[in-house]
């Protein structure tokens, strides 16, 4: 909706924009195990949309590779219901277990699109979207925080696949847990397939983290094929830069202009992401259809910088632009952030808040 003002007004519109600061969403463990699927940018991707660079042929590989591993899932699944003989007489056949590996890693920088890839895997699987589970390393360590870890194998267990999009090689307490539950699915016939980030130290070295990754899942490695996908950073093959920032007059305006859009001073969005467990993130842009940002500035530590990296994925996931007055995305870490352990994480939030920035030039009037 929109709203005519004259010079000098403060423009007026039926509702005020919303405010993420208001909202402290509570999410029941129920909707963390429903909401287990590839988010709504990823919800139309499939492996024919998915463009390979022809410079990189590692792309078009792991497509390929990627649609044999999805068809070869179909039918029953691995660790099955025992079946009897004919007639269900005589002893229980032992479930088959499909020959190869059970799990692919797609390894690779960030925007090369292996969320693409991943998603694209979870869509042509041929099950029913309850028995396939799709979610980032950090969702699926909020689901063992808040099912339990035992309750969380018997939930997975029943499901043909589990994607776990950016598996945090970084934190070695929850990569412990996680890939002791990873054997527990994979002896329960689960299917599994990961990307990852980089280890810190290691990006910008002209290497992939597989190495990194097989190590620390220990005795799954086994189960992993490794995929490479070479390429840069797709967001910005041919696109123009990121948009310089607006003002704080245009940046209110087109909050109060736009439906559903929601209008924050950028230092009190971060103090309030430190009352809100990142889990809860996605539940508080439900129902934003635009984030309207004054006053961005360069986040001031470590913590700080995390929590905005996860807001910006669920941004990013859910489609959603940002419109900004003040410091360039490119500008919001610092110089010892960006070479430091979690550089990668930083990188990819600039890309992907940078891509948000230019769908959102269409909210600022012409003129």
């Amino acid at each position: 909706m929109s709203s005519s003002t004259t010079a000098g007004e403060t423009p007026i519109a039926e509702a005020t924009p919303l405010s993420l600061c208001s909202r402290e969403p509570r999410v029941p463990a129920d909707r963390l195990v429903a909401e287990m699927v590839p988010p709504p940018r990823f919800d139309s991707v499939r492996f024919a949309t998915y463009i390979p660079d022809p410079n990189q042929p590692s792309q078009t590989e792991a497509v390929q590779i990627l649609e044999s591993f999805a068809a070869g899932l179909g039918g029953a699944h691995a660790a099955g219901p025992a079946r009897r003989g004919l007639f269900g007489l005589g002893r229980p056949k032992a479930p088959k277990t499909p020959a190869g590996p059970r799990g692919v890693y797609l390894d690779g920088g960030y925007g090369v699109g292996k969320t693409h890839l991943l998603a694209s895997l979870w869509h042509a699987t041929p099950a029913e979207p309850s028995l396939k589970a799709f979610g980032t390393f950090v969702e699926l360590t909020n689901l063992v925080g808040a099912l339990g870890f035992q309750q969380t194998v018997q939930t997975l267990s029943g499901h043909r696949l589990l994607c776990i999009d950016e598996f945090e090689l970084d934190d070695p307490g929850d990569t412990v847990l996680v890939s002791t539950l990873l054997g527990k699915l994979v002896d329960a016939g689960v299917a599994l397939a990961a990307t990852s980030n980089t280890l810190p130290g290691k990006l910008g070295e002209g290497r992939f983290a597989a190495a990194d990754f097989l190590r620390e899942i220990q005795g799954l490695s086994a189960r992993f094929r490794p995929l490479r996908i070479d390429g840069e950073d797709y967001r910005h093959r041919g696109l123009p830069e990121a948009p310089a920032p607006f003002s704080d007059e245009q940046v209110t305006k087109a909050a109060y202009a736009t439906e559903d859009a929601s209008l924050d001073d950028f230092p009190h969005l971060l103090d309030h992401l430190a009352r809100v467990h990142p889990s809860r993130y996605g539940a508080l842009t439900d129902g934003v259809r635009a984030v309207c940002l004054t006053d961005v500035r360069p986040v001031p530590d470590q913590s700080t910088a995390l929590r905005l990296v996860v807001l910006a994925d669920r941004l990013y996931d859910r489609e959603v632009p940002v419109l900004a007055s003040g410091r360039p995305f490119d500008q919001l870490f610092g110089e010892d952030m960006l070479k430091g352990g979690y550089r990668k994480k930083y990188f990819r939030a600039i890309s992907r808040l940078t891509a948000l920035a230019r769908d959102a030039k269409g909210l600022v009037e012409v003129r």
